[in-house]
């Protein structure tokens, strides 16, 4: 370190466990090098976070900030989770309401560094006043912010694509051959809420004035999976990328958390074991919203294939209808060769078991890690913001086979559902998918090399502290 002393490192999240245990993982890194790490998030948000462990828990501070109150968010709901996707726009407008009590945090404690989402645009000028460095932490890879483009096209909402057939190709400014695009009924968020909403901000300027205002852009990606997009990257933004690694998962210790869900699922695995790699793990996340017909649809397509599956669906707490019920019959005409799991499921432990050979996934960037960590081929069925991007990446590397979609109104078929399925699981030509798959292991799993470049991002935060005297300027 520069000047041998420890660093204080302000991280605040985006409301999404998508986001926050990205960022609560990175704080245990930074952690483990001695510094000292202040995680600000809503109350309910901090009770619901994993446990620190017991050997960091003294240097790693939880602070709670409550979110204004308004009429269009229930009393508790404080992250994405909480909500359907109609009403994150309100949930984007009281974390905004987090301005005044987070800068009166920062004016006190005036930490070195603040590490922080896509969200709070109103953050970098209130940061560089008080002379604290500012680092942009992207939980998604590099594709997806070098497809946004570069951070003024962002902020002046100048970028040069207005319809869907702009955004069904790779943009003009990516030099070197990819089938990184998105599909017609992707793009509605872009178009859409990504451009306007009720809190007045866009997604795109949020996200161009936290490029622009940061110090430095750290990634979740790594230069030995399509690391051209990490060089593009710093081109385009004309500020210093550096790669975090994928931040592969830990084994999750659940049984001495005194949950029993784990024994349970493990004991229907074990029950596989005589066929290794047999099973397909089959969850969409907790946040993507399935309609009925959707899950009826998955639900015989799954029966239609004969393979056998364990699918998590958890209906949303949010949801009070009747949706996420598998059709009449089918759990008793799966039984013994399918589970379907509505509680809590641990998902990291559910991949790493022997009897589990394929995950059908909705292709959000930490699932196709946890999924490739493993060396399980995907069956991709993504929804929205990145994962259609990750999925045409996934598919051209021959590691994950998309599920064919109605390109009007994004249906899909439970013959479509069960064709997929069986060629990535049991069928000769779905053969090099598997094997692609167990080869990407070799680099998706490997945790000296990504545990390597978040220390080597420390090493950066412990060498490069902002200068107080610099001038900030967006302009």
């Amino acid at each position: 370190m520069a000047n041998g002393s420890k660093l204080h490192v302000v991280m605040f999240p985006w409301l999404a466990f998508g986001h926050m245990i990205p960022f609560l993982e990175l704080s245990k890194f930074i952690a483990q090098k001695g510094h000292k790490v202040t995680f600000i998030s809503t109350p309910r948000n901090i009770d619901r976070l994993p446990k620190i462990p017991q050997e960091l828990a003294s240097s790693i501070t939880l602070v709670k900030i409550p979110l204004p109150k308004i009429e269009q968010l229930p009393e508790n709901a404080e992250a994405t989770m909480d909500i359907p996707n109609e009403d994150i726009p309100h949930l984007k407008k009281v974390y905004d309401g987090l301005e005044l009590d987070l800068t009166r945090f920062l004016e006190s404690s005036l930490p070195d560094w603040i590490i922080y989402d896509f969200a709070p645009y109103w953050l970098p000028p209130i940061a560089a006043k008080l002379g604290i460095s500012k680092a942009f932490f992207s939980i998604i890879n590099a594709w997806f912010l070098a497809f946004l483009g570069p951070s003024d096209v962002m902020i002046n909402n100048a970028d040069p694509r207005l319809t869907v057939e702009d955004f069904i190709v790779p943009p003009k400014w990516v030099p070197f051959e990819t089938k990184v695009a998105y599909k017609p009924p992707e793009i509605n968020w872009i178009l859409g809420a990504g451009r306007q909403n009720i809190t007045g901000v866009s997604d795109s300027y949020r996200s161009g004035m936290l490029v622009k205002g940061s110090d430095v852009i750290a990634v979740r990606h790594c230069n030995e999976f399509e690391g051209q997009w990490l060089k593009l990257l710093e081109e385009l933004q004309q500020k210093k990328v550096i790669p975090l690694g994928l931040i592969p998962p830990h084994l999750e210790k659940t049984s001495n958390d005194g949950n029993d869900s784990w024994v349970s699922i493990k004991e229907w695995l074990d029950s596989h074991q005589n066929n290794k790699g047999s099973v397909l793990y089959v969850a969409l996340g907790s946040e993507v919203s399935l309609s009925q017909i959707d899950v009826t649809e998955l639900a015989l397509g799954l029966e239609l294939s004969g393979v056998p599956f364990f699918w998590a669906l958890r209906k949303p707490s949010w949801s009070n209808e009747s949706t996420f019920e598998v059709p009449d019959g089918f759990v008793e005409r799966v039984k013994g060769r399918g589970v379907v799991w509505k509680g809590w499921a641990p998902q990291v432990n559910i991949l790493s078991h022997d009897s589990v050979g394929g995950f059908l996934t909705h292709c959000g960037w930490s699932s196709c890690i946890e999924g490739l960590v493993f060396g399980h081929p995907l069956v991709m069925l993504p929804f929205s913001v990145d994962q259609g991007l990750n999925a045409r990446v996934m598919e051209d590397y021959k590691v994950g086979f998309e599920i064919p979609r109605n390109d009007n109104d994004r249906s899909y078929t439970r013959n479509s559902v069960a064709e997929c399925v069986r060629l990535i699981m049991v069928e000769n030509e779905g053969k090099i998918y598997r094997e692609k798959a167990k080869e990407m292991s070799a680099i998706f799993g490997d945790r000296e090399l990504h545990d390597d470049y978040v220390y080597k991002f420390i090493d950066y935060l412990e060498n490069s502290r902002h200068n107080p005297m610099d001038k900030f300027s967006y302009h």
